[in-house]
């Protein structure tokens, strides 16, 4: 027998030094974000940085959005809402979707979020198990692939070029289904990193067959109202099991203010909210308050828009004077993704050095693609139209 006090070998010879970190854990970095703190830190260094390494509008929220936070704090308590979000906000969302789309959702199936990340979270959460399979493109916003890794879902990563229309088809689906059922689709329309936009048949094909073989269509709008072409098509006026994640973050400039939604199929509500309820509380009411006055900010919005549209014409020029070959068309969102394989065989290090050498920031491709994005880099042109001449120029002058 043990005598007391007497210490356990298996304790004494651990190194209690040592914080055990989980295998969920261990998911690849989003490397725009790291390319943004390094050149936050290189700002506050002095150096004259310009960022096109992440979907950050330069603009500030529309004035009304400002205005209406400013009363808010002005009149005192914020506090927790419902976790599904507020009244008034639930209702102008569904105002919207008739206004813009004519299409009908009663707002008791929309969930306010805590932007469009913790929309993604919850839907993961509810409409999947562990070990299920979720199809996406590649290349593809990265956060899709690490949550799902994170959750312990496959991410099933879909090659989405010029052949497929640079988006996801029902023939793709059925191919990757040899290898075991997909559970989810999740398609970005407009797409980061490509700006593609998937027309309406195509969007319908790709619904049809998700609805005939029993998979759950996840369907990312956070782009909406960004198009330089057709105007996009809300999975939402073509069937009403699609779930539907969308933002204020990027036509609506209030990436800061963390505030997204989601549409669900009425029997999925209640699912959502309890877990939403658990993780997050709720969305953050001055956000939402603030949110609520968007739409009716469209006519300074559109004007911000116009300066993406300018800023796109320019790198759909510049870029290939440069050197550099549209991967995708730029339809829509505010991206050019590039093929630099004339210049590198490696993305990463191409963008460390063009960061500390001339100052300006993008995002190597390897974010979005694993298998080919060594030698594709993505520019956001979310900034100003001097700070894209001026990142050319000096791009053009470090590479010419």
């Amino acid at each position: 027998m043990r005598r007391s006090g007497a210490t356990d070998p298996a304790i004494a010879y651990r190194d209690l030094s040592v914080i055990k970190i989980s295998n969920r854990s261990a998911v690849e970095p989003f490397h725009a974000m790291d390319v943004l703190a390094r050149a936050s830190q290189r700002s506050r260094d002095g150096h004259p940085v310009i960022s096109m390494a992440v979907g950050q509008p330069a603009h500030p929220a529309a004035s009304a959005v400002r205005e209406a936070a400013s009363k808010a704090l002005e009149a005192g308590r914020i506090g927790y809402t419902d976790a599904l979000g507020t009244d008034a906000l639930r209702r102008a969302i569904s105002q919207h979707y008739e206004h813009r789309y004519g299409v009908m959702v009663e707002p008791s199936r929309i969930a306010v979020t805590t932007g469009s990340s913790a929309g993604f979270n919850l839907a993961f959460l509810t409409f999947f198990d562990i070990g299920d399979r979720v199809a996406i493109t590649r290349p593809g916003y990265p956060a899709y692939r690490n949550i799902l890794a994170a959750l312990g879902l496959e991410a099933v990563e879909i090659p989405a070029g010029a052949d497929s229309g640079f988006t996801l088809t029902p023939e793709a689906l059925e191919a990757a289904a040899a290898d075991g059922p997909i559970a989810g689709v999740l398609l970005a329309s407009p797409a980061n990193p490509t700006g593609t936009v998937t027309g309406r048949q195509a969007l319908s094909a790709l619904i049809d067959y998700c609805d005939s073989a029993g998979i759950t269509f996840l369907s990312d709008e956070i782009y909406h109202g960004l198009s330089y072409g057709d105007e996009e098509t809300t999975a939402l006026s073509l069937t009403d099991r699609a779930v539907v994640i969308n933002s204020f973050s990027k036509y609506y400039c209030m990436t800061g203010w963390r505030v997204g939604w989601m549409v669900l199929p009425q029997d999925a509500v209640r699912s959502v909210e309890r877990v939403a309820q658990s993780l997050y509380i709720s969305a953050p009411e001055l956000s939402q308050i603030a949110a609520c006055a968007a739409f009716g900010a469209t006519e300074e919005l559109e004007r911000v828009k116009d300066t993406y549209r300018r800023n796109g014409a320019l790198l759909q020029a510049r870029l290939p004077e440069i050197g550099f070959t549209i991967a995708s068309p730029m339809d829509g969102a505010f991206y050019a993704y590039v093929d630099a394989s004339r210049f590198t065989n490696d993305s990463m290090q191409f963008c460390q050095n063009m960061l500390t050498e001339i100052h300006v920031a993008a995002t190597p491709g390897h974010d979005f693609d694993p298998v080919d994005g060594h030698k594709t880099v993505r520019f956001s042109y979310a900034g100003s139209t001097s700070d894209m001449e001026e990142a050319l120029d000096r791009i053009a002058g470090w590479l010419g």
